[in-house]
């Protein structure tokens, strides 16, 4: 999948589509954004109101003198400061209800990519990174909160405010006022984007100097055994120096940056107030304005100028917000290999038959996997599957699940095509203990549990008791309430396989497979997990990827494979006596023991 990083391109444009996929998650709530708009427009009726109000209060000190300050009518004073509250109260209203339905449109875009991305295939899955991935997604939720915001609340207010300024201006003191205005506006927003745009390429490079530096920290905190194992503390340093420098050089850059920036955004302030000032105080001079019109004048500019301060930091984030939102918009795009045929109806498990007709994949065109493969699993029997690496074993596995589909063949379980029924119902059916046992970072309870959310209490304990995991709990301070760690590091190989077959006995599936279940276990623990085996798979059909042949000597068919095609089938006695393949590989192993 193609990336639009913000960070890594900076030359992306505001991407005005991303309102358009944004706008029918916002629409659902529109009475709440119209009383948003509404409190919109009442604040900024205020606030052009707040001038005018100080206006008539200079006119009012001035006219009366100092001598009789007392005698200003305080209607005026009262009125200015409930202006001003206004604009502060219904700006914080409005915040409020428009939050609300930020919140919910970022809730219910994020569930919905959360569940596209699981219900991708597994060939997605293996060729993302997943830090990258929640990266995503996590930057497009917060840059649709930024968006709608900054560039609702923030921009287009300020330039609707610059246009009714302007005109108020014109119709109260003439033209040369209003066009100060418009032109000194314009040529603010011209450099903050002229110059944002220059300045990206020094944020940018801030930006990866420090992402190379704490990529460097992390990764030398992570192997610190290593670094002490070869003393390389002094070597790490320098390292971890030198990316610190290039940091602080690009944040200087950065930095020199920004000042170019903002200290041209402060010329042309001074610049447009100047201006006016003069040429207010000449009309004031003239008699034809009062200290009130200079005052106005004034606090309008300043009113108008200080978020426009802001325009270049905006500017830049909406830039990146829009590309940020793009990029987690084009995961929902995507769409899995693996589909279900419309109306498709559930699997029906009658006796738990799993049948391979002729059946042949490939990952790749140019390579086929498994070629013409004919198997059939009778309900109630233990299957064992071995053969070298690359054989295609644990493929088979990966079929039966519909993890990919099938290039030719067909795969039946009880008479019904897998490709014609609905995952849920084919998934539900299979229970799979894989050899890389991943768990999850919370008790060994709720990872048991997660077999079978729904289960009681009383089920997952008796789940814990067939996997033979009771008698280690019991010796554990917190019990079955202690926390495995991230990904189960705190539990050994063989326990982290108790808990995962715990797990599968919970799901209760009419078809149980064991990928390669115990092959990086040492021999002890090897043993009496496959005890465990052996007593839970009694009663289902049972398929068994194997490395090790003497964990399958009792299993009631051997299917021995090679480059992809069965090349031998039997029990264990029978494929000894055949002196093939499976006679070679027993022979291999016995030696390894020796």
């Amino acid at each position: 999948m193609k990336t639009r990083n913000y960070a890594e391109n900076p030359d992306q444009k505001i991407n005005w589509k991303v309102f358009k996929a944004i706008s029918p998650y916002l629409l659902k709530y529109r009475r709440r954004i119209t009383v948003a708009l509404g409190c919109l427009v009442l604040s900024k009726g205020a606030s052009v109101c707040g001038p005018f109000i100080l206006k008539h209060l200079v006119d009012s000190l001035t006219q009366k003198g100092i001598a009789e300050i007392i005698l200003v009518p305080t209607t005026l004073i009262i009125a200015y400061g409930f202006t001003r509250l206004t604009v502060l109260v219904v700006g914080e209203i409005r915040d409020t209800i428009f939050g609300r339905v930020c919140e919910r449109a970022m809730r219910k875009i994020g569930l919905e990519v959360f569940q596209h991305v699981h219900h991708l295939d597994l060939e997605f899955h293996l060729s993302r990174r997943t830090g990258g991935l929640s990266r995503d997604i996590d930057r497009g939720i917060k840059g649709i909160s930024f968006l709608m915001r900054f560039f609702v609340f923030n921009i287009v207010p300020t330039l609707l405010e610059i246009i009714l300024v302007a005109g108020l201006l014109f119709y109260n003191y003439g033209i040369s006022f209003a066009l100060v205005t418009i032109i000194a506006a314009g040529f603010f927003v011209l450099f903050s984007m002229i110059t944002t745009d220059w300045r990206t390429q020094f944020v940018r490079d801030a930006a990866q100097a420090d992402s190379r530096a704490g990529t460097l920290c992390v990764e030398s905190l992570l192997n610190h055994e290593t670094v002490k194992y070869f003393t390389n503390e002094e070597f790490e340093s320098n390292k971890y120096d030198q990316a610190l420098r290039h940091w602080e050089q690009a944040k200087r850059k950065e930095r020199l940056s920004l000042l170019a920036l903002n200290t041209g955004q402060a010329l042309i302030i001074s610049l447009a107030m100047a201006i006016m000032l003069w040429l207010a105080a000449n009309e004031v001079r003239d008699g034809v304005m009062t200290i009130g019109d200079f005052v106005l004048i004034n606090a309008f500019m300043m009113q108008l100028f200080m978020p426009l301060n802001f325009l270049g930091f905006v500017y830049r984030e909406i830039r990146g917000a829009t590309a940020n939102i793009e990029n987690m918009f084009s995961l929902m795009s995507l769409n899995t290999k693996v589909l279900e045929q419309p109306n498709a109806p559930d699997l029906k498990i009658f006796g738990g038959d799993v049948t391979f007709k002729d059946v042949s994949f490939a990952y790749h065109d140019e390579r086929p996997l498994l070629k013409r493969i004919d198997l059939t699993i009778k309900g109630g029997q233990q299957v064992a599957i071995v053969g070298a690496s690359g054989a295609g074993k644990s493929t088979l596995v990966k079929l039966l699940f519909r993890s990919y589909d099938i290039l030719g063949g067909t795969i039946l379980v009880d008479e019904q095509n897998i490709a014609n029924v609905t995952l849920k119902s084919l998934r539900e059916s299979i229970g799979i203990v894989p050899q890389d046992t991943v768990l999850f970072n919370e008790s060994i309870f709720e990872n048991i549990r997660f077999g079978n959310p729904a289960a009681a209490d009383d089920q997952v304990l008796e789940a814990i008791k067939l996997a033979h995991l009771d008698d280690f709990i019991r010796e554990l301070p917190d019990g079955s309430a202690t926390v495995v760690g991230e990904r189960g590091l705190k539990l050994s190989g063989g326990e982290k396989q108790r808990v995962t077959i715990a797990r599968t006995i919970l799901k209760k599936p009419a078809i149980l497979v064991f990928d390669e279940a115990t092959s990086s276990l040492d021999s002890e623990s090897e043993r009496s997990i496959m005890e465990a085996l052996n007593k839970i798979s009694r009663g289902y059909t049972s398929l068994i990827i194997a490395h090790r042949l003497s964990t399958i000597i009792h299993a009631d068919k051997i299917v021995v494979m090679d480059h992809g095609e069965i090349v031998e089938q039997g029990s264990h006695s029978e494929l000894l006596e055949m002196g093939g393949r499976y006679s070679d590989l027993w022979i291999a192993q016995l030696k390894e023991k020796d």
